[in-house]
């Protein structure tokens, strides 16, 4: 795509109705772990990172965000739990909403993915399971991770896990976030419950594929009673093996989700591609998200390794209504402006993503011209 394209041929920057949300572009800020919110607090940083990646009517959604004290699994990451975690994302929602941004909060729980540094009093982290995790390569290509083995929650227990996300998503309205989306994706706890090679439950949590997502379901009809079913979208990766969670047939999971979420009426769900099925490394595969997009009947984003032509591309063929980016998007804060003039873009530097660092490889991307 050589020359410089209008707006009236590129099918990114067309606007879109989202529920009661007026979205001027189809570009949507893929939520993306940075780990530095210090102490689990998000940092006044944070303010220039988001409003410079938001645009008028342009959707953003923030960092996976803990749902309680026993939700975390690496350094830094923000939580929505406590009083002070909601104070301090209220100045950057409120920064957002004055460039005209929509912005979202993914509320997420690790599940087995962490250790005991991280939880409350040393304990055991909380599963589907009591498998652990084999230790992993830190993103960093040095460190390694350890895992502690999970403690499997009991079936009276799970109440209570389902309570945490909905007051994460009531904390988040009072934040002054437009919706949640839930993170149901990539191994963590809902995900752990979805997948049968992971879930080996024999309560009503386990088994049928109606069990395995009972625990999903019940944490969407909580928030959605809470918080109404047109601020929630969910995160969903039935083709993925992240953190050693697959499924043996991942596209009855993904489709039997779609219908499932309908009976809810929830704003969006957001499925990741299926040739993204590791970290960072792009498959071939027959499988794709085209059967829960026909399932679902609200907004359908995708996300997975889009460049500007592959986003126009499922857009123009009716795969998806809004395509999400993450590591471009992280690299380019004007990444919609760009992909309407059909401007170069930048590079991102995989070695800054996780550093703790509150500007390199944060808020020192360049924009396209200074903006005013």
């Amino acid at each position: 795509m050589g020359s410089a394209s209008t707006p009236a041929n590129v099918p990114l920057i067309t606007p879109y109705k989202m529920g009661k949300f007026d979205l001027s572009h189809r570009v949507v800020l893929a939520p993306l772990t940075r780990q530095r919110s210090y102490h689990n607090v998000p940092q006044p940083h944070a303010i220039l990172y988001y409003s410079q990646r938001a645009s008028k009517g342009g959707l953003l959604i923030a960092e996976a965000t803990g749902v309680s004290d026993t939700a975390q699994g690496y350094p830094d990451t923000p939580g929505i739990w406590t009083k002070e975690q909601v104070e301090a994302w209220k100045p950057i929602v409120d920064a957002v909403h004055a460039k005209g941004g929509v912005f979202f909060c993914q509320i997420w729980h690790v599940g087995r993915v962490s250790n005991s540094s991280y939880q409350p009093n040393g304990q055991a982290p909380i599963s589907s399971t009591d498998k652990p995790l084999t230790p992993k390569i830190r993103a960093s290509g040095v460190d390694v991770v350890e895992f502690t083995p999970p403690r499997r929650l009991r079936t009276d227990e799970i109440p209570q896990i389902v309570n945490d996300f909905r007051l994460a998503a009531r904390n988040a309205i009072e934040a002054g976030f437009d919706g949640v989306e839930i993170h149901g994706a990539h191994g963590y706890l809902i995900d752990q419950f979805l997948k049968d090679q992971v879930n080996d439950r024999t309560d009503k949590y386990g088994g049928s594929l109606e069990n395995r997502c009972r625990f999903a379901l019940e944490v969407v009809e909580a928030i959605v009673d809470e918080i109404g079913a047109d601020r929630v979208g969910i995160r969903l990766s039935p083709f993925a093996d992240y953190m050693e969670s697959w499924d043996s047939n991942p596209e009855a999971l993904g489709v039997y989700m779609a219908e499932s979420l309908n009976m809810y009426g929830i704003l969006y769900c957001h499925a990741v591609e299926p040739r993204m099925k590791m970290v960072g490394v792009v498959h071939e595969t027959p499988h794709s998200l085209v059967p829960m997009r026909k399932a679902f009947k609200g907004t359908f984003i995708v996300a997975g390794d889009y460049n500007r032509e592959d986003g126009n591309k499922a857009l123009t063929e009716n795969h998806a209504d809004l395509v999400a980016y993450g590591r471009i998007f992280l690299a380019n804060p004007d990444l919609p402006k760009k992909f309407e003039l059909n401007a170069p873009l930048n590079k991102y530097n995989r070695e800054t993503f996780y550093i703790s660092d509150p500007v390199v490889g944060y808020t020192d991307y360049p924009f396209l011209e200074t903006p005013i």
